[in-house]
């Protein structure tokens, strides 16, 4: 049985999520909160499995709450956001940076007709969340950004690496944004990029990483040409692919594990298109999104790369990876963005 503690400050709102998640047999809502404060309280007293938490609340907002107890209670947080007001959107991020695992909308009303798929989004992520019995994260340690990159394989360290393209999917926006500050202002190459996240809430994460990584990042137009030193994410319900003349095709095409987007058929398109050219990354995530196109790269000549289990929220689509034989480097986000550095040094222009 999962025990949640819902915190939001609207009490109709308060009232549906309980409906929702008690219709569930193997959820128990054993408290609701209106507010950061009061959800701490209750913490004294009771440890739920999972939290979900509203960012806009009098007071103590969401992403406070999450710091506080990500620092006093850890517990899995999901983040259920109704509003995409720019300044709401950027707490839900910053409140995923403190330690929340997930990010999701609020259901839609009863008599919707998305309400069957957001009622069933969010019962599967806290059932799916309550798992996480310790959520790990990493330090954000700015000197540590020297760190040595993994050792590189044969043929691979002598390729000419033209893009490089990642996945991630539960606790991924942290992990990209680590990454990303990390690499230099002037990285030569294109970052392709898969998040799986709930629909509306990309715009807001494009804007959030550009902004605190300083690496320009958009989303994927159809047609465009890709640019080095640009991060490009999927957008919602397309799929997005690569061109060998670096351009970005969006398709909708169904297959890719039954997502769309999917990091398989990022990978897949990467493998084809660029071959031994190519770096794929498959960050943290639920499932096995990635893992054999991740292979299919390797097998291709790529250099391969996941995160390893201590830094992910969930270890699933990188461990995955790792099972197959996909990985030539497990790593964690720092020593990711240093070994991304130390395969592409070649391709920067040298001072005359």
């Amino acid at each position: 049985m999962t025990k949640v503690l819902i915190v939001e400050d609207s009490l109709v709102v308060r009232e549906f999520l309980t409906y929702i998640l008690s219709s569930d047999p193997e959820i128990d809502v054993i408290g609701a909160a209106k507010s950061g404060e009061e959800a701490l309280e209750f913490l004294e007293r009771k440890k739920p499995d999972v939290i979900t938490m509203d960012i806009n609340m009098p007071k103590m907002d969401g992403f406070e709450a999450t710091r506080i107890i990500m620092e006093t209670h850890p517990t899995p947080i999901v983040i259920v956001s109704a509003s995409w007001d720019p300044k709401e959107v950027e707490k839900t991020f910053r409140a995923t940076e403190a330690g929340a695992v997930a990010a999701l909308e609020k259901p839609r009303g009863i008599g919707h007709a998305n309400y069957e798929n957001t009622a069933r989004e969010l019962v599967q992520t806290v059932k799916a969340m309550s798992e996480v019995k310790v959520v790990r994260r990493w330090k954000r340690n700015r000197e540590a950004r020297a760190a040595t990159p993994g050792k590189m394989e044969g043929k691979q360290k002598l390729a000419d690496i033209k893009l490089v393209a990642m996945g991630a999917s539960t606790g991924g926006p942290p992990v990209l944004q680590d990454i990303l500050s990390s690499l230099s202002k002037d990285f030569p190459v294109p970052v392709l990029m898969v998040q799986h996240i709930a629909a509306g809430f990309l715009p807001g994460l494009a804007d959030w990483l550009t902004r605190t990584t300083g690496f320009p990042v958009q989303i994927a137009v159809h047609g465009e040409d890709v640019l080095p030193g640009r991060g490009y994410i999927a957008p919602d319900d397309l799929q997005m692919g690569i061109k060998s003349y670096y351009r970005i095709a969006l398709d909708e095409d169904n297959s890719g594990n039954g997502l769309r987007p999917s990091i398989s058929y990022l990978f897949s398109s990467v493998a084809d298109a660029f071959g031994e050219n190519a770096v794929g990354v498959l960050l943290t995530g639920m499932g096995k999104d990635g893992a054999k196109e991740l292979k299919l790269m390797k097998e291709k000549g790529a250099i391969t790369i996941a995160q390893d289990e201590e830094s992910s929220v969930i270890h699933g689509m990188p461990g995955e990876a790792i099972r197959l034989g996909a990985t030539m480097h497990v790593l964690p986000p720092d020593r990711i963005a240093a070994t991304l550095e130390a395969l592409t040094a070649r391709n920067k222009p040298t001072s005359s």
